[in-house]
């Protein structure tokens, strides 16, 4: 397990040793920080910024450091760094990085760009902010009322045969019942700096938001991770269940969706969200594992770590299906 004495931690992103090349074959971690000398840990939200750490596998990780703060006083993101996600071009690490602002009062939420020629140091994109929230589809945020916005989490994946970029975030649709409106938002770029918006990958209808996507090929289906602590009525009252909290996936026959459920059943998710905002990796020998942050310990208490791999089968019908006991060993 990596903890920090100093921060909690908790939504992260990855760059595996076959994406960056560097010297060493390492795995290099981004995750959102905050001091754990906060009295409220719901209080990290408004003071995040990004850290940095590296592993040989995937277990035993040596920080690096903060490598993205805050911007200056006045800028599009003075006030906090939220989720995001690396993507490798000709070389060069971009960050794409969601970010507040302390011009307002609610929390609205812009994507912005930083790059790197060796994912220590970040520049910042002097076009930033590249994506803002596009309203023919999505939801429109709202600068004075301090209540759910959704137009976050960037995660970047390229497109080989069209020599595309699609850019996967956050959203809410502008349309239907108010606690079913989630929904994964779609961009397209061919130099990941200028981006079309495109409508959803998914029906919304089940939450009320989908955060921290994340798009993996697997066995000729591209699997959508996604996180949630929020179910519509509509949804509980269909399941007959409480709802859960944790992550789950939708399945596709092509990058750009239709995304869809294979299953009812979460990938990773308790009443309480034990591990929260999960992804998928491989390692150098080609096994898949799933790794999470841990929200809460034994006594309730919130935690901000992050768990081991834990080793994914894929059954025969495609359901993912994760070996849950080598999440937290003790």
């Amino acid at each position: 397990m990596f903890t920090s004495e100093e921060h909690y931690m908790w939504d992260f992103w990855l760059v595996s040793p076959q994406e960056w090349k560097g010297q060493q074959a390492l795995y290099h971690l981004f995750y959102l920080q905050a001091p754990r000398s906060l009295h409220d840990p719901d209080l990290r939200h408004g003071m995040a910024t990004v850290g940095h750490a590296v592993s040989h596998d995937l277990r035993t990780w040596v920080h690096h450091g903060t490598v993205l703060e805050t911007g200056h006083p006045g800028s599009w993101d003075d006030r906090a760094i939220w989720t995001g996600s690396v993507t490798i071009r000709n070389g060069l690490a971009y960050m794409f990085y969601t970010a507040l602002s302390k011009s307002e009062q609610a929390p609205v939420q812009r994507i912005g760009l930083a790059t790197s020629s060796d994912l220590e140091h970040w520049e910042r994109h002097l076009g930033n902010p590249l994506l803002e929230v596009d309203t023919r589809w999505y939801e429109p945020q709202n600068a004075e009322v301090s209540e759910a916005q959704t137009w976050r989490d960037p995660y970047i994946v390229y497109a080989p045969d069209e020599q595309a970029y699609y850019m996967f975030l956050s959203a809410r649709v502008n349309e239907g019942s108010h606690d079913g409106r989630a929904v994964i938002a779609l961009a397209r770029s061919l130099d990941l700096l200028a981006w079309e918006m495109m409508p959803p990958v998914n029906i919304p209808g089940d939450f009320t938001e989908m955060e921290v996507p994340q798009v993996f090929p697997l066995n000729g289906r591209y699997y959508l991770l996604f996180c949630a602590a929020k179910h519509s009525a509509t949804s509980l009252s269909a399941s007959q269940s409480k709802g859960w909290v944790g992550t789950h996936y939708l399945v596709a026959d092509k990058l750009t969706g239709p995304y869809h459920p294979l299953t009812d059943e979460p990938l990773v998710a308790d009443a309480t969200g034990t591990f929260y905002a999960g992804k998928l990796v491989t390692d150098g020998a080609g096994v898949l594992f799933f790794i999470a942050w841990r929200q809460w310990d034994e006594q309730g208490n919130f935690s901000g770590g992050l768990s081991d791999p834990a080793e994914v089968s894929v059954l025969p019908d495609g359901r993912l299906q994760v070996n849950q006991q080598q999440l937290w060993t003790t």
